[in-house]
C-alpha cells in the first residue's frame, strides 16, 4: 500500500552535486518529486542531475548552476525556483569548510564561510517564504553541523558560520509556527564527503551521506501537527 504521506511536490536542494546534498536529492527523487538542484560547479551539477534522472525516471530533475555565496546569484536561483512551482521542501545545504583558528586563520575565512554557509540560506529562504506561507504548508531544512553546538579544534570561522545558521533556524522555527510551515535544523557529525579527502573509512569510523538523507526524508513523513525541530547525528564511536 502506498504511503499516504509520500511526497510528490517540488523540492529544492542546494549544494546538491555531491555528498549530503546529492544523497538528499536522491531520496526525494525516489519519492517521484520534482527536485531542483543547485551547486556552483556546472559540470558536476549536470552529471549529478543526469545520474539521478536515470536512476529515478518517475521524478523530474532540474538544475541551476549558481554560486550561492553571491547574493545576486541567490536571487537568480530563487526566481528560477519560483518559476518551477511553489516549493514544498527547501533544503539549505550549500556550504564549505576551511579549517583554522580564529587568531591565525587566513584573512577572509570568516567572510567566505559566512557568505556560503549562512547568507545563502538566509537570502534564499526569504525569497521563497512568501509563496510557501501563502501555500500554507512546507518544510525547511537547514543543514548545520555539530560544529554549531560547540567549539572544537580547528573549527574557527566555520564553527561561527554554523552557529549563525543555527540561530537563523531557531528564529525561523519560532516565527513560522502559525503558518503551517515546519523548520528542522540538522546537525551531522563526521560524514564521508569530499571535505574528508582520501580519509580511509574502511573501518566505518565516520557516517555515510545516506544516513543524513534517510533522517531528512523521514522527518517529512509526519502528520501536519508534528515537527522534528532538530536532528543530531554522530558516528557510533563519537566525534573525531
Amino acid at each position: 500500500m502506498e504511503n499516504e504521506n509520500k511526497l510528490k511536490g517540488t523540492v529544492i536542494v542546494t549544494g546538491s552535486s555531491k555528498g549530503i546534498g546529492k544523497a538528499i536529492a536522491e531520496k526525494f527523487a525516489a519519492d517521484n518529486c520534482t527536485v531542483l538542484l543547485c551547486s556552483r560547479n556546472e559540470t558536476h551539477l549536470s552529471k549529478t542531475a543526469a545520474e539521478i534522472q536515470q536512476q529515478f525516471p518517475g521524478a523530474i530533475i532540474k538544475s541551476f548552476p549558481a554560486d550561492l555565496s553571491d547574493k545576486n546569484q541567490v536571487s537568480a536561483f530563487g526566481n528560477w525556483c519560483l518559476q518551477q512551482g511553489i516549493p514544498e521542501v527547501l533544503v539549505n545545504n550549500a556550504g564549505h569548510y576551511l579549517p583554522g583558528q580564529i587568531f591565525d586563520e587566513p584573512e577572509g575565512n570568516l567572510e567566505s564561510m559566512m557568505n556560503t554557509n549562512f547568507y545563502s540560506a538566509y537570502y534564499l529562504t526569504r525569497m521563497l517564504l512568501p509563496a510557501m506561507i501563502l501555500n500554507g504548508k512546507g518544510h525547511i531544512f537547514n543543514v548545520c553541523s555539530v560544529a554549531a553546538l560547540g567549539a572544537y579544534e580547528g573549527g574557527g570561522s566555520y564553527s561561527i558560520s554554523k552557529f549563525a545558521l543555527n540561530g537563523f533556524s531557531k528564529n525561523l522555527r519560532y516565527e513560522l509556527k502559525q503558518t503551517g510551515l515546519k523548520v528542522t535544523t540538522v546537525f551531522p557529525g563526521a560524514v564521508k564527503t569530499d571535505s574528508w579527502g582520501d580519509f580511509d573509512n574502511s573501518q566505518n569510523r565516520i557516517m555515510e551521506a545516506t544516513d543524513i538523507a534517510t533522517l531528512v526524508i523521514a522527518a517529512t513523513k509526519l502528520s501536519a501537527q508534528a515537527v522534528v525541530e532538530e536532528i543530531v547525528i554522530r558516528p557510533q564511536l563519537g566525534d573525531l
